[in-house]
């Protein structure tokens, strides 16, 4: 993957002529855009929020009030939403819109500027930032390595006149900690177990925005407000009405779920009570309702993975030092939790982050070719194999599959614009059996998953999707017809193991 060259000790030197930035961010997460200097003369730090989407344990956030407290300037949030990417619906912009209503709220309260915009049509919000920047001392934004995101950052950098910074709070460990890519749970987990603690004491702020004394009184020029104008409050909170007059893809409807930080917060009280405490024991049957809900909020950035793990660390009263166990990449044992908490943190820090670890340094995450060799010559050597089933693309997409199961996690990705996270697995190595070859297995994959998931374009997607192909995985023997060596999965055996009988009548046609 093609990163900013270290110029971070350079880049410090030149920021200030007079004043030093007092950082409380650590300087690994912090990378600098461009070469375009400080502009001390500004009105303004301008934070471009585009996947951090909160008021609160952002280090992006956090980043930016430092700069407004070293410059002694007004901050000015700029969160906009653009109509133009690839799968672009209903679902996804009313989530999101959901949540840009509640931060217009957030900030009214603590008298910080906050520009909400929602394109109209494709291109229409073209040259808002950079308007904007012209008034800025720095633009500040968020680094995500998925999606078209780095893309639309790097292309911002170079428009930009003034010093431009993106900053990961993505998840407990930097992306660039990681000295390289990891192929295996095991190999990540060992990394992760020795140098989490160091990490775990590194949290973002909880309120970042307290620390602000400058109020928001710089007035937005009108002809900017005129071309560009922000949403209304009243617009967001009823996204059901605006939507129907973009150009978005109106099959895809809104969520039974709603967006925000804080239906976040709630969804995350609700598994600390009700779903933590039998995590470990009953997380894979459908029928019990015990896994987090979170995923979608952490996806848009509406709840920070800091904040859920330092309040599952709370639980048990665990804080760094507490573990005496050497790094040895098992999955159990080393933070001498329970059961129950040490399962739920295997899933929110290894398999997680190692996705982002994934999309960060492979450019062609997307692609086929990011299978490993294993993966790729078993099933190539098994890609002319007759299928007991072949459905396309358009009977899959509306669960009119032979199986039962499958049809029902089908429909509650229809419904909901989730899957349930063991069914999941089923569901793509469902897919890689019934399509005429593995490329367009996963194809197929990625396309129902970023049309229909809100959870979709994320890191830890494409590493569940590619997971079902063998990616993170080991050869299993014997081999079978259309899977080779990839890890099988039937229907038959999860309908056996899993409770799932009132999961089934839910999502029944």
């Amino acid at each position: 993957m093609k990163k900013v060259s270290g110029i971070h000790t350079f880049a410090m030197k030149n920021y200030l002529s007079s004043k030093s930035l007092v950082s409380s961010v650590p300087n690994q997460r912090v990378t600098r855009c461009n070469q375009a200097p400080l502009n001390p003369e500004g009105a303004f730090v301008l934070y471009w929020m585009i996947s951090s989407r909160r008021l609160n344990w952002s280090f992006a956030l956090q980043r930016a009030v430092d700069w407004c407290k070293t410059l002694q300037r007004p901050l000015l949030i700029l969160e906009a939403l653009r109509v133009g990417y690839e799968w672009a619906n209903d679902r996804i912009h009313g989530f999101i819109m959901q949540g840009m209503a509640e931060n217009i709220l957030s900030c009214r309260e603590k008298n910080v500027l906050y520009y909400p915009y929602l394109e109209p049509w494709s291109e229409a919000g073209k040259g808002l930032l950079a308007s904007l920047s012209k008034n800025a001392c720095v633009v500040v934004t968020d680094e995500f390595p998925a999606f078209f995101l780095p893309k639309m950052v790097s292309a911002a950098s170079n428009r930009i006149q003034v010093l431009m910074e993106k900053v990961d709070s993505n998840g407990i460990l930097p992306l660039r900690a990681a000295p390289r890519l990891f192929v295996s749970a095991r190999s990540f987990r060992r990394f992760l177990q020795g140098c989490l603690e160091r990490h775990l004491g590194e949290m973002p702020k909880s309120d970042p925005l307290q620390e602000l004394s400058q109020g928001g009184h710089w007035k937005i020029p009108q002809e900017i407000s005129r071309r560009w104008p922000p949403a209304s409050i009243e617009a967001l909170e009823r996204p059901r009405l605006l939507l129907r007059d973009l150009p978005l893809d109106h099959e895809v409807p809104l969520s039974p779920l709603t967006g925000g930080a804080s239906e976040a917060q709630k969804a995350l009280r609700r598994f600390l009570q009700e779903g933590l405490p039998y995590y470990a024991s009953r997380r894979n049957h459908p029928d019990h309702t015990v896994t987090s809900g979170l995923s979608a909020y952490l996806h848009f950035g509406h709840i920070s993975s800091h904040q859920v793990v330092r309040e599952v660390l709370e639980e048990e009263g665990w804080s760094p030092g507490s573990s005496a166990k050497r790094p040895s990449g098992s999955a159990k044992g080393w933070w001498g939790l329970s059961p129950d908490l040490e399962a739920f943190l295997d899933q929110l820090i290894t398999w997680r982050e190692l996705g982002f670890n994934f999309c960060f340094y492979k450019e062609d995450y997307q692609s086929y070719e990011s299978l490993p060799d294993w993966a790729k010559k078993t099933l190539e050597e098994h890609a002319g194999d007759p299928r007991p089933y072949l459905y396309s693309q358009e009977v899959l997409e509306r669960a009119g599959t032979h199986d039962l199961v499958w049809n029902a996690a089908q429909r509650q990705l229809l419904k909901e614009g989730r899957l349930h996270n063991y069914l999941r697995m089923l569901w793509g190595k469902k897919i890689l059996e019934w399509s005429p070859n593995p490329r367009e297995a996963l194809r197929v994959m990625i396309h129902l998953n970023n049309k229909w998931a809100l959870d979709g374009r994320d890191p830890n997607s494409y590493s569940n999707i590619f997971w079902c192909l063998g990616k993170y995985d080991r050869p299993w023997g014997p081999g079978r017809p259309i899977f080779g060596t990839v890890r099988y999965m039937s229907s038959s055996s999860a309908s056996r193991k899993l409770k799932m009988r009132e999961y089934l009548a839910r999502y029944q046609a």
